[in-house]
């Protein structure tokens, strides 16, 4: 029989999987182990944000749907900027979420028509915000 135990320190995650009594031993450990963990995550996390220094940090989203997970970015505090398709294509992946281009358009032009998202022209391309949120930077406009 199979028993697992897991726990999230803050964007990553660590479970422990096998026969009860192996998990109840090694979650004695616990504490020794969860000091290496850590310092393996402190490494990992400031070796990414080297690597991405400059870059926006995403808002952490678990959805079942592409729309669902472009209204909840755009509801973060990280979507109250307006953003372009692409920053929120980079937003989705960021969360392991994939959806090809044409889906991504497709639902960001059926939620603008359904006033769940407002959308306007910059100079960046197209932007968007959620319906009600305050426009920065741009004419609230669902025009295309």
């Amino acid at each position: 029989m199979s028993f697992s135990f897991r726990v999230k320190v803050g964007q990553q995650e660590i479970e422990i999987s096998g026969a009860r009594d192996e998990v109840i031993e090694t979650l004695e450990e616990l504490p020794r182990l969860m000091e290496n963990v850590l310092k393996a995550f402190e490494t990992t996390i400031t070796q990414k944000e080297k690597s991405q220094a400059g870059n926006p940090v995403f808002p952490s989203i678990s959805v079942s749907s592409c729309s669902e997970a472009i209204l909840q970015l755009l509801a973060s505090d990280w979507g109250r900027q307006p953003r372009t398709s692409p920053e929120l294509r980079e937003a989705l992946k960021n969360n392991a979420i994939y959806y090809p281009s044409t889906t991504m358009s497709g639902v960001l032009a059926w939620l603008v028509r359904k006033n769940k998202i407002k959308r306007w022209k910059t100079d960046m391309g197209y932007v968007y915000v959620l319906a009600g949120g305050r426009p920065e930077n741009g004419k609230d406009s669902s025009a295309s």
